[in-house]
């Protein structure tokens, strides 16, 4: 998606500007910001079609500014993170970023979440008829799930997962925002449930989690379904 105008919000200059360089190199515009007020003030005029999003801001916290863009905007936000961040981390995803990268980053690895996080904006709300995954196909219409042509019987719950990890493809979902959608709020904190629901997914498409292709976990944090970019 050259050409994509893209915002960096981070208070470490060498590090916006090795950013700016090897995206603008990609083809994409892009602006910046060193601290939450001034990101917020470029989403407003810049009009950005993603956002690079730093946690740890001199002014407020990078949650504080997904929680406000929230309000009126969709556009995909990519949070980064250092390690140990774990919390904040977790808590930016629940206030709508999209997804995450621990710094250090490879710039391969930006580029693809950045096109997943680019399609997934640009696809819409609307029902698809169908989520292709390699050999593995869910058909939303008919509710049916196969993995080259052969059927795969999922329960209800089972399906319900499924679906709604690969309606966010390439996206991280943490563990309070699947156990909302499936089960609903009172279900929020039963991590071991949701567990046990990803393990019989992964048995019946024998996916393996040392080594996934469907159903990444995200440890400490929740779950991401694999598309291509995301795996590369």
């Amino acid at each position: 998606m050259s050409g994509a105008r893209v915002l960096i919000v981070d208070d470490e200059p060498q590090l916006r500007r090795a950013l700016k360089r090897s995206l603008e190199g990609h083809g994409y515009t892009v602006d910046e910001a060193e601290d939450g007020a001034a990101g917020l003030a470029a989403v407003r005029r810049f009009k950005p079609d993603l956002l690079l999003l730093d946690l740890v801001l001199p002014d407020m916290s990078g949650v504080d500014v997904c929680r406000e863009l929230r309000r009126d905007s969709d556009t995909p936000i990519i949070v980064l993170s250092v390690l140990g961040d774990e919390a904040t981390k977790v808590a930016a995803l629940d206030e709508g970023a999209d997804d995450y990268l621990t710094k250090p980053f490879g710039a391969g690895e930006l580029l693809a979440r950045l096109r997943a996080a680019l399609r997934r904006g640009s696809a819409g709300g609307g029902p698809q008829p169908a989520i292709v995954s390699g050999d593995l196909e869910i058909d939303v219409e008919r509710r049916s799930v196969s993995i080259a042509g052969r059927a795969v019987h999922l329960t209800p719950t089972e399906y319900r997962v499924l679906t709604y990890l690969a309606m966010h493809a390439g996206k991280v979902l943490t563990h309070p925002m699947i156990l909302r959608a499936v089960w609903g709020g009172a279900y929020m904190d039963d991590r071991h449930v949701l567990r046990t629901y990803i393990n019989q997914l992964r048995a019946k498409l024998g996916d393996d989690q040392a080594a996934p292709r469907f159903i990444e976990t995200e440890p400490g944090v929740g779950y991401r379904f694999l598309t291509q970019d995301a795996e590369s």
